[in-house]
């Protein structure tokens, strides 16, 4: 697991951007669970659908808190969707392999 945090959320905005979606899903635990727009997609199979539906996006990390474990970043999201640009709130649970468990998207409340 990489243990810095800002570490593991550079390795997931880079999965998250690239071409290769199956890099994105490798970060993910089977039974993950990802809430994202009051939407809750439970194991991989749930989540690549989600990731189907998601349009390609920029994200500029303006903080990144927390422990290797269980992190927070907060992110400019900027793409082709309504609203854009964003400043969305990224909550990561892992595991002892670094696999994402859980992954909330939220509003920034700042």
């Amino acid at each position: 697991m990489t243990a810095d945090p800002r570490a593991f959320v550079e390795e997931y905005v880079a999965a998250a951007t690239a071409a290769d979606r199956a890099r994105y899903l490798a970060l993910f635990d089977d039974d993950v669970v990802v809430r994202d727009e009051s939407r809750t997609h439970r194991g991989l199979t749930e989540v690549h659908r989600w990731l189907d539906h998601v349009p390609p996006v920029e994200y500029d990390v303006r903080e990144v808190t927390g422990t290797g474990a269980v992190c927070r970043a907060v992110a400019e999201v900027s793409g082709d969707f309504p609203g854009s640009p964003v400043t969305l709130r990224f909550t990561f649970d892992r595991d002892a392999r670094g696999a994402i468990t859980r992954l909330e998207i939220t509003p920034d409340p700042a």
